[in-house]
């Protein structure tokens, strides 16, 4: 089993990692499947606007309700990340790793993305995971001492990626 999770306190670095190496390990043909919540250049980043990156294709989905102008909460949509997570599932027979860009409240009560990660490693797949720092106790306890912390680098990541991938049947 490998999973390996990137945390960092800076806000946005996981996430731009984890959405950098996804685009390059598509560019080398490793075939993923999973989540990131993907940081655009000079575009504006809403704390509450949680959009999420379907991968392979980086399809986009607004996972969180509108609670409209005054709110002070922000609010998922854990029906839309129900509907998220279908898609991984679904996606992850063909794949030769998972990303999950954040290991949060969801999965924390062992909802969520949890069950992928779980699906991930009964099939021998490689797993990278966004841990905020708030939620790494709770990682750490899933993980079951089984995660090794990664740099938030793409580099090192993609690297970690290329060596933990198996090779699909019919490469």
């Amino acid at each position: 089993m490998h999973i390996g999770y990137v945390s960092s306190d800076e806000e946005m670095r996981t996430n731009a990692a984890l959405s950098a190496v996804a685009e390059s390990a598509k560019r080398e043909g490793l075939a993923l499947a999973g989540t990131v919540q993907p940081v655009d250049p000079g575009g504006v980043h809403e704390k509450c606007n949680i959009v999420l990156g379907l991968l392979p294709d980086g399809e986009r989905r607004n996972i969180s309700l509108n609670l409209g102008p005054g709110a002070t909460g922000c609010r998922l949509d854990a029906a839309a990340l129900e509907e998220a997570v279908m898609v991984v599932h679904d996606r992850l027979p063909s794949a030769q790793g998972l990303i999950v860009n954040k290991f949060g409240k969801q999965e924390a009560i062992g909802r969520g993305l949890v069950a992928a990660i779980i699906e991930a490693c009964d099939r021998g797949l490689p797993v990278l995971v966004g841990v905020s720092p708030q939620w790494r106790e709770a990682f750490l306890a899933f993980a079951n001492g089984k995660a090794i912390e990664l740099p938030p680098e793409e580099a090192h990541l993609l690297d970690w990626l290329r060596a933990a991938c198996p090779e699909l049947p019919n490469q």
